[in-house]
């Protein structure tokens, strides 16, 4: 997995691509998220546009990272989701949990 990210208006953007799985992009996506609150930034929008795997695993870290920027007060919002991964987290009922967008500006107004 490859992370870039950005920051606009005070809202961290990092986007993701490849593969989130067990072994191959699970911790990477810890640590992103990890350095991105040690940093301050409790403002978090993970654009998923460019994910073409996610596992149990993969999903496990995403409520982890959802769980530690809450912890700190923040919001950790997706963006872009794949086909896949939408039908993933309604059938795990996470939908439920995060907030989704289709788009950028909407996103970052949400915050």
């Amino acid at each position: 997995m490859k992370a870039t990210s950005h920051n606009v208006n005070g809202v961290e953007i990092i986007k993701l691509d490849g593969k989130i799985t067990i072994g191959s992009g699970d911790q990477q996506l810890r640590e992103v998220i990890g350095n991105a609150v040690t940093q301050g930034n409790i403002k978090i929008l993970l654009d998923m546009g460019g994910v073409t795997t996610i596992d149990s695993s993969g999903i496990g870290e995403l409520v982890g990272s959802y769980t530690t920027v809450a912890n700190r007060g923040g919001k950790l919002k997706l963006l872009h989701l794949p086909a896949k991964l939408n039908e993933l987290l309604h059938v795990t009922q996470l939908i439920t949990v995060f907030e989704v967008y289709e788009n950028e500006p909407d996103a970052l107004a949400s915050f």
